[in-house]
């Protein structure tokens, strides 16, 4: 197996650990540099928000104690190897932490197992009303009648609270049973959370089920499936990846967010897990490649916008990475015969990285509109409540 490399890889920072000690990486000079500042969430503005905070669109994790749920945050979006999280200690309040890069902007929430989310005095109604995606974790190698139980009561109390939210469920720790049981266990629950909606009522709350493990690239996997969900722009994407996919011969086609992982969209075909651990694995050697011949001199990640890397697979097929920008990566598999238009492919994907930058600054445009027609809107307010005050007519009852 061979690797090349293009020349923007080695002018990368000898960083071996990518944003390990902190998920909130320093965007303001990288918009700079190569004015990619694409974002992606929830990011309708309520009617009601305050502040920027209001904006994110936030992933609530529940379990019971000891389900796995700090383990997966860690493992995912801090870098931590999932042997380390054997020593985490258990979560004893809630926490809260923003994941944010140039194309991740959310924020995850944590319930520990032995509180209830629904308290009073965390304020459910202001957690629940911004929450995107509820995730329960799930120990499929202890007993989950009592945590079926809590689930039920809180899916059906957080969607009485906004219904637009997403019901993940992640069957966790998966790796230490048989596939069969892995069949058995995932019938079983599936079985049992339906059959409790049914007898409350509430068959609309539609829930998505994952086996998940942190020992593979299954709670990557998820943990996108999850995050696609939260990207107005999905199907835009999609699209484009399909386009993309037909013009250059291309069978399989990811949008990799490099830091996380997560894919945060693919091609209308089906997803072979294979597939993407290969695609993860390219990341993680590109990576681990660009740290060991990088620049030490510069303090810059180990990605940059002209990034490039191809490793050419004994089955006769072409891993292929190119960088859209800073953080987003179009990872693909290709024949090795269709990879020898290397021109065309790469005339193909500058027109794919500027499509994508025009479907978010479309969608930049709206919501700049729509902050500016709120500002006036509020300005109007203020001035006829002023004039109001004097014992002045409102401008439109004075024209």
């Amino acid at each position: 197996m061979a690797a090349s490399h293009g020349a923007g890889m080695m002018g990368a920072a000898a960083t071996s650990d990518y944003g390990s000690s902190n998920t909130s990486l320093d965007r303001a000079g990288d918009e700079q540099e190569d004015g990619s500042n694409f974002e992606y969430g929830l990011d309708d503005v309520d009617e009601d928000a305050s502040g920027p905070g209001d904006m994110k669109p936030t992933i609530v994790l529940m379990g019971q104690k000891r389900s796995g749920k700090t383990s997966i945050r860690k493992v995912v979006f801090q870098k931590m190897s999932p042997n380390e999280t054997l020593f985490v200690e258990s979560t004893a309040r809630v926490t809260s932490e923003s994941v944010t890069s140039s194309f991740i902007n959310f924020e995850t929430i944590e319930f520990p197992g032995q509180m209830s989310p629904f308290d009073a005095a965390l304020d459910p109604v202001s957690t629940f009303t911004r929450c995107g995606a509820l995730l329960f974790v799930l120990d499929a190698q202890d007993d989950y009648t009592e945590a079926l139980k809590r689930m039920h009561e809180y899916f059906v109390k957080a969607y009485r609270i906004n219904s637009n939210i997403k019901f993940e469920v992640f069957v966790h720790k998966v790796d230490g049973l048989g596939e069969d049981i892995k069949m058995d266990t995932q019938r079983d629950i599936f079985q049992r959370v339906q059959d409790d909606l049914a007898d409350a009522g509430m068959e609309q709350i539609h829930i998505n089920f994952h086996m998940t493990s942190i020992y593979d690239h299954s709670i990557f996997e998820a943990f996108s499936k999850v995050v696609q969900k939260l990207i107005r722009q999905l199907a835009a994407l999609e699209r484009l990846l399909d386009i993309f996919n037909q013009g250059s011969n291309v069978e399989k086609a990811f949008l990799f967010d490099v830091a996380s992982k997560i894919y945060v969209a693919t091609d209308t075909s089906p997803v072979d897990m294979a597939t993407y651990e290969l695609c993860c694995d390219m990341i993680d050697v590109t990576i681990d490649i660009s740290s060991i011949y990088g620049s030490r001199d510069e303090p810059v990640a180990p990605f940059d916008a002209n990034s490039s890397a191809v490793i050419r697979l004994s089955t006769q097929q072409v891993l292929f990475l190119r960088q859209v920008n800073r953080y987003l990566a179009l990872v693909c598999i290709v024949r090795a015969e269709n990879y020898e238009k290397q021109g065309l492919i790469d005339y193909n994907f500058q027109c794919f990285k500027r499509a994508i930058e025009k479907v978010f600054e479309v969608r930049k445009k709206m919501l700049l509109a729509g902050t500016r027609c709120k500002v006036d809107r509020l300005r109007l307010d203020d001035s006829g409540s002023s004039e109001s005050r004097q014992g002045l007519p409102p401008p439109a009852a004075r024209s």
